[in-house]
């Protein structure tokens, strides 16, 4: 049961993996760091933002539209969950381990947000969900239905925190892809 629940981390961890055989690749190949303007680096900065878009808007979409018919909301988490660890990475190795400026503070945000990712999961988990994903009753003894008040609680706790800072990473996030297409692309 464990590894099934599991699954969206493992299959996170198995696409980190392949992702860093490249760049370790990439890195073997030119006997240097991909800086995050070449093609490589680029390439790795907006596929790690549209996971990231993708993240933050699909699975956000579908919580909302009750009466949609687009898969479980356990498989959404699952995707959201993949995407949220696996964009983060791909724009950590975007940044050419420089963090300067607003591409740092975006890149610091990145880092706090994967990390609250994952204090929610644990707090999701704390409870009862039918297959669906669908939040349990309160279960029957007054010890088991206290834990579930202080879980859900906790997890809208979690999310006055979380949001903000989502919206945060991503103004940062869509400013600092503005400035570099800005001095990239239209002062050459």
């Amino acid at each position: 049961m464990t590894r099934r629940r599991d699954k969206e981390l493992w299959l996170a961890l198995l696409g980190s993996v392949l992702i860093t055989g490249i760049y370790a690749f990439v890195v073997f190949w030119t006997r240097a760091i991909p800086a995050a303007g070449d093609l490589f680096g680029h390439s790795l900065g907006i596929l790690g933002f549209i996971l990231m878009l993708l993240t933050e808007t699909l699975y956000s979409i579908r919580k909302r539209s009750r009466s949609a018919r687009w898969g479980p909301m356990a498989a959404w988490l699952q995707f959201h969950i993949f995407t949220g660890l696996v964009g983060p990475f791909m724009v950590l190795l975007h940044t050419s381990w420089k963090f300067n400026g607003l591409a740092g503070a975006t890149t610091l945000l990145t880092v706090i947000i994967v990390v609250s990712g994952f204090i929610g999961r644990y707090i999701y988990t704390r409870i009862p969900r039918t297959l669906e994903g669908t939040e349990l009753e309160s279960p029957g003894s007054k010890l088991q239905a206290a834990a579930l008040v202080r879980a859900r609680r906790s997890l809208a706790l979690w999310h006055a925190v979380h949001i903000p800072i989502g919206v945060a990473l991503f103004t940062a996030a869509f400013i600092h892809v503005g400035a570099a297409l800005y001095y990239a692309t239209f002062l050459r």
